[in-house]
This record gives structure tokens, sequence and C-alpha cells, in this order.
């Protein structure tokens, strides 16, 4: 057979080849985990990574000083950018606090009884973030820039009674910050949470309808949204975009066998790999016991079990 008879048959082989055949799969490559929680040191959460010979790890604390990344000096982020270049690790995901507080104007549903002086108190410490919005978001994209990553996580106000009636607010917002997240090259991921106006894989379908910039995704953590009734699996995620997916979250109470809170994890990664996931799934330990290190080791091992099995 001649060098182009060669070239011609595999060139109808993949002509004959389903263009399902090339979908992508989620394997270990697509696993990452939050430092803080998988270690009490950065140095312990980078062992922990090459142990399962991770690729990438999520940031959010640093976990020796409790301070979070996204509000460190330049000379601090610069050290532990280098330390985890030295070590070939990379960062798929900046975990901030941003915006997770009760928005000027906003009541939360689930309130502390408060006296009139500490209602005041409490009223002017969220002014104060909410002056800062803007400010914080450009630290935090200058945080992502050194960092090496691209995705910074943000919330969308506590709670309150009717969460819809904050949609309009969420928007504006947002539209606001976008031009800082477009002009540092990075994307704003909101996350469902409980304690936030966007909680549910439903209410998150329907933030994203209103805010089509492309500089705008979802970090979707299915367990967050067990105490608002969300069914995640097949319910929650039937109804995501799946293209506007950018990262999503693992948590032990997901994983673990004995846990009352498990997730049927194995059928959602098999629905992501199927619809064409191409992004990262990072563990969030989440476990207040005192086992959190131990509980980090379980779950990345049944983590990594089913990524297997893909």
């Amino acid at each position: 057979m001649t060098r182009r008879e060669l070239l011609a048959g595999a060139a109808g082989v993949l002509a004959a080849t389903p263009l399902s055949a090339f979908k992508s799969r989620i394997t270990k490559a697509n696993i990452s985990a939050i430092t803080d929680e998988i270690g009490k040191t950065q140095a312990e959460a980078i062992e922990f990574a090459h142990q399962y010979g991770l690729q990438w790890v999520e940031l959010r604390n640093v976990p020796e000083t409790k301070k979070e990344f996204a509000f460190l000096t330049e000379p601090e982020l610069k050290r532990w950018a280098a330390e985890l270049a030295s070590n070939k690790l990379r960062v798929s995901f900046l975990n901030t606090g941003l915006l997770k507080f009760t928005w000027p104007g906003t009541e939360p549903a689930r309130m502390r009884k408060e006296t009139d002086e500490q209602r005041a108190t409490r009223l002017a410490a969220e002014q104060k973030r909410w002056d800062k919005r803007r400010e914080d978001v450009t630290s935090a994209v200058n945080a992502a820039n050194i960092l090496g990553v691209d995705k910074i996580r943000v919330f969308t106000g506590t709670r309150v009674a009717n969460p819809e009636t904050t949609y309009k607010l969420i928007v504006q917002t947002m539209e606001e910050l976008t031009p800082i997240a477009e002009k540092g090259k990075v994307k704003l991921l909101i996350e469902n949470e409980n304690s936030q106006n966007i909680g549910t894989s439903a209410e998150t379908r329907d933030i994203m309808a209103m805010l089509p910039s492309k500089h705008i995704g979802f970090n979707w953590d299915p367990q967050n949204a067990l105490p608002l009734k969300e069914v995640p699996w097949p319910d929650g995620y039937s109804v995501l975009p799946k293209n506007r997916m950018l990262n999503a979250q693992f948590k032990a109470k997901g994983l673990l066998d004995d846990s009352p809170e498990k997730i049927n994890w194995k059928a959602i990664l098999e629905a992501m790999q199927k619809d064409g996931y191409t992004g990262h799934i990072g563990l969030e330990t989440h476990i207040f016991d005192g086992t959190l290190i131990e509980k980090a080791h379980i779950s990345m091992k049944n983590i990594m079990h089913m990524v297997g099995e893909l």
C-alpha cells in the first residue's frame, strides 16, 4: 500500500466515524480540590494533590492564615503562584466571598433577633461592603491574573423570602461588574448557595437567561440546593443550561457511602460526560467535625474510582 492510499484510507475511517466518538471524556485531568480543605497548610495541600495525581487545585483561603487569596498583596500572591508552579499545579477556580452578604434594600428571609443598635451596626457594615464591590472585584481579578486562573466565584446576596424579586438587582449588579472581569480576561461564576438568592439549579437557569454575557457563567454545587428541597439528580441537573456551567464542585457529604446526603455523582458524571462537559470539578470537603482531612482522602478516592469507571 502506498503512502497516498494509506492516508486516503485513514481519512475514510475518520469520515465514517460518528462525531460522538470524539466527545471529550471526564478524566483525572478534570478533577481539582480546594487547598484549604485538603491540608492544614498549603504544603500539605500540595502533597495531597500529588498523592492523587491532580494537575489542578482550587484556591480560597491560605490554610495557614485563613486569609482570602483574592485579597492578598501582590508579593504574597506571586509567592504562592510560584510555589504552585514549581510543584506543577495550576489553579482551576478562585473561590471568593464576593457579594456574599445582605445587599442594601433587601431583607433576609431568616434573621436573628437584634436590637436597633445591632441592626444599625449590621446595616452600616453591609453598606460598606456594598460600596466596595467594584474595588473588591478588581482586587480579585488582579489576584486571578497573578495566579493564572480565569474563573472567579461570586454570590448573589443573602436570600430573601421571595428570591425572584431580587433578580433585577442581581442582573444590574453583574452587568456593572462584568466590564471589570472582561478587562481582566476572567469570568465571574455565580455559585448556587442555599443562603443566597440563587440557590437552586432552577434559579441558576433563570438568572443565566437574564445574563447572556460570555463573561458570566455558573459554578454548580448540587449539595448546596438540598436544604431548598431540590433533588440534584436528575431534577436539578436536567434544568441547568449546560453551556454556561464552567465549574462544578463535590462535597464530602455527597460522596461518602454512609452519608444521608449522598448524591448519585456517578450518574451525574456520566451525564456531564455525555453532554460534553470539559471544565473542572473540585472537591470542597466541607466537614466540620474534626475529620476534614480524613474525609478529604476518602472523598478523593471515591472520586477517582468513579472517574476511572466512566
